[in-house]
């Protein structure tokens, strides 16, 4: 029997195919990322744009080099008046290949407005123009930049975390590099994460609903990966699901959809971490298929999960 869509979750699909439809804009084809990358950008932009004003939060720009010199853009956001000392490196999402600190702005100052704790938006680089471990070194150098500055942004360098929906693979990775190089994190929080370039093969009961379907799979990863996709060559920092050592990393909150092509990977992903002695709180919610929050914003479905996620920010 084949599950089925939270009715809320169900008519914001068809209002949102009605407006492509109405546009005419079709999904792109198989491998083509800079298509993907252009509808993906407009989605998101329209999407994100719906969310309430947070007239307390204040932002501020800055650059970090990464490891090869390349400046990343990031973004300091803080609400007047509050913080605690934890702090939130985000990763915004977008299959590897798309999406914009721009777009994710209103997303930013929703969240700073809701739990007072400063995020740090990092403008990591986008395949295909970058590839392999690339995004999460950048986030990596976000996460050693904020540390490094501290002291004088108020943040206890005990209490940092890494953030992102669908980019949270990309927080893994970093999370991965952070462990490896002996910098603790405070946590790991993964919004229906990108983990396993392996999955590209469509299983019958999730491709009907997938809304990031098993061709954007193929295109995101592939435009990461190369001609690596799916070899033994891949590192886990680019895939998180190739790690086989799980023991060291930061405790992990994991949420995805009941329909979510990422269901099985996060799953395992939780399992492992489990198995390894690291603390991991998992969310799998029915009737619900990838970026389930953000179609209908008072659907019931992103009250709850919204209010999961403040509750996990404000208690870092």
């Amino acid at each position: 029997m084949a599950m089925d869509l939270d009715p809320e979750i169900a008519a914001a699909l068809a209002t949102q195919a009605q407006a492509l439809a109405d546009a005419h804009i079709s999904l792109p084809g198989r491998g083509d990322a800079l298509g993907l990358r252009a509808m993906l950008d407009e989605i998101f932009k329209a999407a994100l744009a719906a969310l309430p004003d947070a007239p307390d939060v204040t932002v501020t720009s800055y650059a970090v080099p990464a490891a090869d010199g390349t400046t990343i853009p990031l973004r300091w956001y803080v609400r007047d008046g509050s913080g605690t000392g934890a702090a939130v490196v985000y990763v915004h999402g977008g299959g590897k290949i798309g999406c914009t600190l721009e777009a994710y702005d209103p997303l930013m100052r929703h969240y700073v407005q809701l739990t007072g704790v400063p995020f740090l938006a990092v403008d990591y680089r986008l395949a295909p123009e970058s590839q392999g471990t690339t995004s999460a070194e950048d986030t990596f150098a976000a996460v050693t930049w904020l540390r490094e500055h501290a002291d004088g942004l108020g943040v206890d360098r005990s209490r940092i975390a890494v953030m992102g929906d669908s980019g949270g693979a990309i927080c893994a990775g970093a999370a991965i590099l952070a462990r490896d190089k002996d910098i603790p994190l405070a946590r790991q929080i993964l919004i229906y994460p990108m983990l396993d370039d392996r999955n590209t093969v469509p299983d019958p009961m999730l491709a009907a609903t997938a809304t990031w379907t098993y061709d954007n799979n193929y295109t995101g990863w592939k435009a990461l990966l190369g001609d690596d996709l799916g070899t033994p060559s891949v590192s886990p920092v680019a895939a998180p699901a190739r790690l086989t050592d799980f023991t060291g990393l930061p405790p992990a909150y994991i949420e995805v959809g009941a329909l979510d092509i990422f269901r099985d990977e996060s799953i395992d992903y939780a399992k492992n971490l489990l198995q390894a002695g690291v603390e991991c709180e998992l969310h799998v919610h029915p009737g619900a298929p990838h970026v389930h929050d953000w179609l209908d914003l008072n659907s019931t479905l992103s009250r709850r999960v919204v209010a999961d996620r403040v509750r996990v920010i404000t208690s870092l």
